[in-house]
């Protein structure tokens, strides 16, 4: 995210509407990546988000309508195992059926 305003609105979103059951907001970030041709330096503020296979494509095509970026880094990394408790509690706060119903915003 461009900046940590942002960041804060698209995590409160996320976990709001049950997609993620936490974002980690990290200020500080530094990015030096080529888009359209040309190398680019930018700070940023990285996202880091907890949620669970079933929920992605529903979590990433809300990302997808809340963030300024035309193309916004999504990626999505297999956990294997962790503390039980934890994925538990992971489950059990990304349950969507609990979620209010949001629309994707004008434009």
């Amino acid at each position: 995210m461009p900046d940590a305003e942002q960041a804060q609105a698209l995590a409160r979103a996320l976990v709001d509407e049950h997609l993620a059951a936490c974002v980690s907001v990290v200020p500080g970030v530094r990015s030096v990546y080529r888009f359209e041709g040309r190398v680019h330096e930018d700070d940023e503020v990285l996202c880091l988000v907890k949620t669970r296979p079933e929920v992605f494509d529903r979590l990433r095509d809300r990302i997808l309508a809340l963030h300024p970026y035309d193309v916004p880094e999504i990626l999505a990394f297999a956990v294997d195992d962790g503390s039980p408790t934890y994925l538990d509690w992971l489950r059990d706060a990304t349950d969507v059926a609990r979620a209010p119903v949001t629309e994707k915003p004008p434009g």
